[in-house]
């Protein structure tokens, strides 16, 4: 799914209203209409709701959210700012025709500031739409900190009030935050990064039926990952085959005291579907490994920690994971990357070991993957003051060195060197554990052998990664799961995508 920025939303409205043609008051009702159809179905325990609406389209929405709630049987109050009654166009005429309905009232914003809300009201955010360029102030500014500061259930339409589309707000800004945000047709960025998606909750992107033909032709850098993708990217495995039909892996790492990593990372490289998987560690971690992974041949590295890296012609090595940082280990991979010329994946200490010296980084061959969170992100490239500056840098040295850059998060970004950002739209706060990388570098491992391009590997891989996750949960809860409690879901999520790819067949 593409992403737009906030010109090109207002250009896909416009072009459907002018091709379809619908005009742009019928569009407003579509749209509410499958706002009113969804709350209609998800808030069936509640029997009323106070919708705030402002003057422009968001709050015209609102208005005709309102009719349409309460003509389904629902108690329906709603606010507007009675000092100021001049509307858009569009917004006015779903005004007047919510005026016509003697049982919905019509209240004023002040009288928020002393309103005792019975706490099974759902208050419905339309007071901002996309279009906001400023923060809230005055009585819109009262408004969002009296509703922010009660417990009743909170809905956003198309967007929280007070949060930009396509930056971070200033840090004292004024934002509703919601615990669901229906938004039409597209993610807007700020959903997606941590400093800003928090305020929209759990996202519902409901399809409005904009012009196929404008969002297929406007360009765009950013996507969302989502099934449609995958199903482009997904290759259902072959009959006949064998086990060199896909590939070869090496996972390289662990030391002592760390082979768990090592052990996670192969397991999910084996999960993922590697033909040949091969594990290069040192000794200390021999009988574990061959007794954790007896499907993986083990190679000798060293003793307690890795102390040579062997080359390997058509091989995708995955290196990092708890292959510690001690000075022959360093040796080690530096002299391997100084040889070696396909494409890998370089995680964790792999990477804490290239953040020393900035020159290493020349050494990482072209269109190879890393996959630093945060803090590995900082020590490679240097600090950032959020992440949207941190994913405008990692756009930069994408680019800079022809890799692609895997920036785990909540909403993990893959960075392609063409400066591509696709976000994840899987995963859950149950991955916020120790081990969960190691997973991560496996299974991309295991993608790029099997002949996944470098871009569908870390597409799939992401996507993988965090579907697994989520079936994890959903059996286990996010506090309970673990590492290992994803790599036996990857299993069920090929089922998934076997189902999903043969049904459009």
């Amino acid at each position: 799914m593409k992403i737009f920025a906030v010109e090109n939303i207002r250009l896909a409205d416009l072009y459907t209203i002018q091709n379809e043609p619908v005009s742009s008051v019928q569009l407003m009702e579509r749209a509410s209409s499958l706002c009113a159809e969804w709350i209609f179905s998800n808030c069936k325990h509640h029997t009323k709701f106070a919708i705030f609406c402002g003057n422009g389209n968001n709050g015209g929405d609102g208005f005709a959210i309102a009719r349409m709630l309460y003509l389904k049987g629902f108690d329906i109050e709603v606010f507007i700012n009675k000092e100021q009654l001049k509307f858009s166009d569009e917004s006015l005429i779903n005004y007047k025709r919510l005026k016509d309905i003697s049982g919905i009232s019509l209240r004023d914003f002040n009288e928020t500031l002393r309103y005792n809300f019975d706490e099974k009201t759902v208050l419905i955010d339309a007071l901002f739409g996309t279009g906001l360029s400023r923060k809230p102030e005055g009585i819109f500014k009262k408004v969002i900190d009296v509703l922010n500061s009660k417990n009743n259930p909170k809905i956003s339409i198309d967007i929280p009030s007070g949060l930009f589309t396509d930056q971070i707000n200033d840090k004292i800004s004024t934002i509703f935050k919601a615990d669901y945000t229906l938004t039409f047709q597209f993610w807007k960025k700020t959903f997606l990064h941590p400093e800003t998606g928090s305020f929209a909750g759990k996202v519902i992107v409901l399809d409005i039926n904009l012009a196929q033909e404008f969002i297929e032709n406007t360009p765009t850098d950013d996507f969302v990952i989502d099934d449609e993708v995958i199903l482009n990217i997904f290759k259902v495995r072959q009959d006949f085959a064998h086990k060199g039909t896909y590939g070869k892996s090496i996972i390289v790492g662990g030391s002592y005291g760390k082979i768990g990593a090592v052990v996670l990372a192969t397991k999910s490289t084996l999960k993922t579907g590697s033909g040949l998987t091969f594990v290069l560690a040192p000794n200390c971690g021999y009988e574990i490994l061959q007794t954790s992974v007896p499907e993986a041949m083990f190679i000798d590295g060293g003793e307690k920690n890795i102390r040579q890296i062997k080359d390997q012609e058509n091989t995708v090595f995955g290196i990092g994971p708890g292959l510690g940082t001690e000075k022959e280990t360093e040796k080690a991979l530096l002299e391997f990357l100084e040889n070696h010329q396909s494409p890998l994946i370089l995680d964790a200490d792999a990477l804490n070991i290239i953040s020393k010296d900035k020159s290493y980084l020349k050494l990482i061959p072209k269109k190879s993957i890393i996959t630093p969170h945060p803090k590995e992100f900082e020590r490679l490239f240097g600090k950032t003051k959020n992440s949207f500056e941190r994913l405008d840098l990692a756009k930069t040295k994408a680019k800079e060195l022809g890799i692609y850059i895997v920036l785990k998060d909540h909403h993990t970004q893959v960075v392609t060197p063409e400066g591509t950002v696709f976000y994840n739209i899987t995963g859950n706060s149950g991955l916020a554990k120790g081990g969960s990388g190691d997973v991560l570098t496996g299974i991309i491992t295991s993608l790029l052998a099997q002949k996944y391009t470098e871009e569908e590997a870390t597409i799939l891989g992401v996507w993988l990664h965090g579907k697994a996750a989520d079936f994890a949960a959903e059996k286990y809860s996010t506090e309970a799961m673990q590492p290992t409690d994803v790599i036996d879901e990857i299993g069920n999520v090929f089922l998934y995508l076997n189902k999903k790819a043969t049904t459009q067949l």
